[in-house]
């Protein structure tokens, strides 16, 4: 038998296979399909302080190897998570992750404080790719001082594990690392997405309501790879990758390149059964290549 458990900086989870926020639903969605317990965690959908319409439709588009999104958080807020949601996903035999996101630092704050009354969730993922309103609508995760200023501000109120899921568009997404695993981050996931556009050519018009959306699926994978492999270099907590993973060697691939877990994403649009294959897969990998423990897979990579 093959050890499937990774410790995550003190959270222990029985396999690395996790779903990527806003690709999962609140995990109840799929239990049809499987049991979602099989997993090493939950990210559910992006949460925030208030109720949130998101952005107007059209808000998806497929596109060559990919996908666009520009849904915009569409969420009903943290309290009715707490009061609606959470009674019905606490029991999951699971790690259920909360996806935190806000326009200011004091949403964050605000939102990690409910969530961090809830007793089942062991911990949160900050998303630092959202647009600071009050520093002209850049993202809190393209520089570093403000990538350090939230994970600080979060980590005061916030007592349980801290992963912080990095933006890709960034000149150095290593020193975004450093920078908030100096400011307390207890883990990294990387990478959300990356930002793009489509056309339509017949109507001369952007596919997009938005203009400009958020690219995923295997178009993204060699530069997520690339990302995961340089901030791992760089920091000494665990590193989460995600960013095209769609069967088990995508997996296998990342953690190779440094990451002890891993996160689906657009491949459950695809399969809805997709991680669990992989965490079957993961097991059979280890077994024909002579690894007793997953984890010894972290970081692998011959150079």
């Amino acid at each position: 038998m093959v050890d499937l458990t990774i410790d995550l900086n003190g959270l222990t989870l029985k396999n690395p296979v996790m779903t990527a926020s806003g690709t999962f639903g609140y995990g109840e969605e799929f239990m049809d399909f499987f049991d979602i317990s099989r997993l090493g965690g939950v990210l559910v959908k992006g949460t925030t302080l208030e109720h949130r319409e998101g952005n107007a439709y059209p808000r998806m588009a497929e596109t060559p190897q990919g996908m666009l999104n520009a849904v915009g958080l569409q969420n009903k807020g943290v309290h009715y998570f707490a009061e609606h949601i959470y009674p019905r996903i606490k029991n999951y035999q699971t790690h259920m992750l909360v996806n935190v996101s806000g326009s200011t630092i004091e949403d964050y704050i605000k939102t990690a404080e409910v969530v961090n009354d809830l007793d089942r969730i062991p911990g949160i993922e900050l998303n630092i790719s959202c647009p600071n309103v009050k520093e002209g609508g850049m993202a809190f995760g393209t520089s570093c001082p403000s990538a350090a200023a939230v994970v600080e501000a979060v980590k005061k109120v916030y007592k349980k594990h801290l992963m912080v899921k990095l933006s890709p568009n960034v000149t150095n997404i290593a020193e975004i690392g450093a920078a908030v695993e100096a400011a307390g981050a207890d883990s990294i996931s990387l990478i959300n997405t990356l930002l793009g556009m489509a056309i339509d050519a017949k109507t001369r018009k952007p596919i997009l309501s938005t203009i400009t959306g958020g690219l995923s699926g295997p178009a993204v994978k060699p530069v997520a790879l690339r990302m995961v492999w340089q901030v791992a270099q760089a920091v000494n907590v665990p590193v989460v990758g995600m960013g095209g993973i769609m069967n088990t060697m995508d997996a296998v691939e990342f953690m190779l390149a440094g990451a002890s877990a891993i996160q689906v994403g657009t491949a459950n649009f695809i399969d809805p059964c997709v991680t669990a294959k992989i965490v079957d897969g993961l097991e059979s990998y280890c077994q024909e290549n002579g690894f007793d423990k997953v984890s010894d897979l972290v970081g692998a990579m011959e150079v």
